[in-house]
């Protein structure tokens, strides 16, 4: 659900209010809406909070899930009231240039690299970097998210540091243009490898009766941190932007209900997040 200026949402809006009777006008309900990355949806951990939250507040969270840089730009065109995304950087920029206040950090996972069983590239237990290497000189196919997500940006940033920039004119590099778990299917189809967040994985292992095709390859490297944090939307820039009610999520969500439920989200028995919220 994405808010709308459109004066024909508006009229919507009036006609509709005009059915209801007045008796339930102070009971209309109370609506937050947040743009996250896909990765909080595919693993259903907002299926666990939304329902808990309201519980806790009264207040109903909707949201859409994109990747991260399409979530930072529906804050910049108030669109939403509240971010929960996996982009430090570009977070950080987002709240430099006033589109964003409050930022919290509240969990993290990691990323992982991952591939067939078979690893054509030899990439089982080698560096981040010698991994890419690889994967570049087999010329083995490798499927990137190419959304402009948090995971995306990560990959990017992982070329580099393997010496080399993102070979997306190669013929083995395919853009996928899509969420995460679509993003594995599609390397799953190739035979190829991509770099995907661990609880997404373990979600996609789980849809698999727990024997997927494509296995964990590359992982405990320091430069694969994914860090997940909330931003409220600044009502200096969006006039319509519910800040008291994306604080009332920030400090909920930070607070120790919200950090317990992030603990004990586990599928196959495995977290799928790291609570850490200060």
């Amino acid at each position: 659900m994405i808010r709308t200026n459109n004066v024909y949402g508006t009229v919507l809006l009036l006609l509709l209010a005009s059915l209801i009777p007045a008796g339930f006008a102070g009971a209309q309900e109370k609506v937050l809406l947040m743009a996250t990355t896909t990765s909080t949806e595919d693993t259903g951990l907002l299926n666990v909070i939304a329902p808990e939250f309201k519980k806790a507040t009264g207040i109903d969270l909707r949201w859409t899930a994109t990747g991260t840089g399409k979530a930072l730009k529906l804050g910049e065109d108030c669109n939403v009231d509240v971010l929960m995304v996996h982009a430090p950087d570009a977070e950080k920029k987002f709240v430099a240039d006033g589109f964003g206040i409050n930022r919290k950090e509240i969990m993290y996972n990691d990323f992982v690299i991952i591939g067939p069983a078979s690893d054509p590239a030899g990439v089982k237990g080698k560096s981040v970097k010698d991994a890419l290497q690889a994967v570049q000189a087999k010329k083995a196919n490798f499927v990137s998210r190419g959304d402009k997500s948090g995971t995306h940006m990560m990959e990017l940033d992982l070329w580099k540091v393997s010496g080399a920039a993102a070979p997306d004119k190669e013929a083995w590099y395919a853009q996928a243009g899509q969420g995460m778990m679509a993003t594995i299917a599609i390397a799953a189809e190739k035979n190829g490898y991509t770099l995907a967040d661990r609880g997404t994985y373990i979600k996609y292992e789980n849809n698999l009766g727990g024997n997927p095709p494509l296995k964990i390859l590359v992982e405990g490297d320091q430069t694969l941190l994914n860090q997940y944090s909330v931003i409220a939307v600044n009502p200096a820039k969006c006039q319509k932007a519910q800040v008291e009610l994306a604080t009332k999520f920030s400090n909920w969500i930070a607070g120790p209900e919200g950090q317990k439920l992030i603990k004990e989200f586990k599928v196959m028995g495995k977290p799928l997040f790291t609570a850490n919220a200060k």
